[in-house]
């Protein structure tokens, strides 16, 4: 593959893209506070998400792409969806090739991303901010930038480093959604309406992914499902003073913590519930140990701990086997965080009463071959069932989406992976299981069974996705840009050998998504 790039001219003709206009370009998206609709009903009226959609657009339409087309869809009571057609390039100073070179007239890589954003969170550096943007050390601090408003960024300027060097690439298709944080559930809509556009994906790139460290391309092999909602528990009409009540009405917050303990061991975090779990395969047991190996306690102290605080480490666990079973905790078993809380007023204001309920909003992540829809019906049923003291209990789901374990790589797009982390980094590439969730994943493999998935992002260490303080690591988008080049490359040298038509060829016979260890 690389005796057809020049890395050297990749590499500065994305550095440069990056440096004069996409660094630019996401200093002003950090600063639109267009949040997803889960945490903005009036998304619409404010009007947010539509100047992010413009921003990225007008940037768009002005790269020099023979054939590209873009246009903003819109379905009704939907949020916009970017939709962008690149013609395939017969390489020739990146020439429009005819469109008999896609493969059936269908074939097409599809390239990921998404637009909208997680709310402000708390805790942000005083000279930091959500929608503050501050280049600081070659990181780019504030809401979105690497999660995930430069996908649609890199994308683009992976075609357009293939064209500098007059080097063919296959049809691409770029859809950049605006309810991820949501779970996407626009986005099906989307697909099916563009099914005829989309064609046949040969090869999935998404872009809103993690790496383990800057040091290497990261490729993701599964993610987790999730499930959740709002539990409720009231024990009153109104509140009543401490003194008189307690000791004969039930705490409304002892309650909940009784039927949180129906989930989970409140010793050891580990969730009870046997549906809720499902067998880790072989080989995501030991992809997790090569992980382990290569990360060390990296794993762990990524995260800002507190000093003494120590991680979540089984406690049959073996030192040797300490961090591999992080990676499985993180990547292929259920975990519960509560995320909010009602009914309770704060500190200053906290007097003698004992409150009428309490309400937690719950977060069950779940393995990623555990259906969505059924883990929600079983937690709702173990919260609801013989409510304590007859209290009054609810389990309102909001969410549930199934998780992601990806199919089998082929031989062309492992080694491709593993070549263009060898060029942009000097390093080979690794794949991990993620322990966030991008339903969209899911949904693509079972419209696109034959499809291949190069799943990556610059989500590293201390990059706090969500959280307050989270970054973009500058040199990290550039490398990942880079890479998407080589594989974009290696995709349509294999189209045209047919090894991409015989994947989906295995798949359509009967090969199921996920039925196979990725690599």
């Amino acid at each position: 593959m690389d005796s057809h790039i020049d890395q050297e001219r990749v590499e500065r003709y994305v550095s440069g893209k990056w440096d004069d206009e996409i660094v630019p370009q996401l200093v002003e998206y950090i600063r639109i506070p267009n949040k997803s609709p889960m945490f903005d009903a009036d998304w619409e009226a404010h009007g947010h998400m539509e100047d992010a959609v413009t921003l990225m657009t007008d940037w768009a339409r002005a790269q020099a792409i023979p054939g590209m087309q873009l246009e903003v869809v819109r379905l009704d009571g939907r949020t916009p969806l970017v939709f962008i057609e690149i013609p395939a390039s017969s390489g020739a100073a990146g020439a429009a090739a005819d469109p008999g070179d896609a493969a059936d007239g269908e074939d097409c890589v599809l390239l990921y991303g998404h637009l909208d954003k997680q709310p402000e969170m708390t805790g942000w550096d005083d000279d930091l901010g959500p929608w503050t943007p501050v280049l600081r050390d070659g990181r780019l601090y504030g809401r979105g930038g690497a999660d995930d408003g430069y996908a649609i960024y890199g994308s683009l300027t992976a075609i357009l480093a293939l064209h500098e060097q007059g080097l063919p690439h296959a049809r691409c298709v770029v859809l950049i959604e605006a309810c991820e944080e949501s779970g996407s559930y626009d986005l099906p809509a989307y697909v099916d309406h563009l099914a005829a556009r989309i064609g046949r994906p040969s090869l999935v790139v998404c872009l809103d992914s993690g790496c383990g460290n800057y040091d290497q391309l990261w490729c993701t092999t599964s993610l987790r499902g999730l499930t959740g909602g709002n539990l409720s528990v009231s024990v009153l009409d109104e509140g009543v003073h401490s003194g008189d009540a307690s000791g004969v009405v039930p705490s409304s917050f002892r309650l909940l913590r009784q039927l949180l303990s129906r989930v989970e061991d409140e010793d050891s975090g580990r969730i009870l519930l046997d549906g809720l779990h499902d067998v880790i395969p072989v080989e995501r047991r030991e992809q997790a140990a090569r992980c382990a190996e290569v990360l060390g306690t990296a794993v762990y102290d990524k995260f800002p701990l507190l000093d003494g605080m120590t991680p979540m480490v089984p406690a049959d666990a073996t030192d040797d086997d300490a961090l591999t079973e992080l990676v499985l905790n993180r990547t292929w078993r259920p975990a519960l965080s509560v995320t909010g809380v009602d009914g309770m007023p704060s500190l200053a204001s906290a007097g003698n009463v004992l409150r009428p309920g309490t309400a937690v909003k719950l977060s069950l992540r779940l393995p990623p071959t555990v259906d969505g829809h059924s883990a929600g019906e079983l937690l709702q049923q173990a919260l609801q069932r013989d409510p304590p003291n007859g209290a009054r209990v609810s389990l309102v789901l909001e969410k549930a989406a199934t998780g992601w374990n990806a199919p089998a790589l082929s031989r062309w797009l492992s080694d491709a992976i593993d070549a263009a982390s060898q060029a942009c980094f000097g390093k080979p590439a690794m794949y991990m299981g993620e322990g966030g969730s991008i339903p969209f994943m899911g949904m693509l493999g079972e419209k696109f069974p034959g499809a291949q998935f190069m799943i990556t992002g610059v989500l590293g260490p201390h990059s706090n996705a969500h959280g307050p303080n989270e970054f973009l690591h500058v040199e990290m988008g550039k490398r990942v840009t880079a890479c998407v080049a080589h594989v974009l490359l290696a995709h349509r040298q294999a189209s045209d050998r047919g090894d991409t038509r015989g994947v989906a060829v295995a798949a359509d016979s009967g090969t199921r998504h996920g039925d196979h260890g990725c690599c």
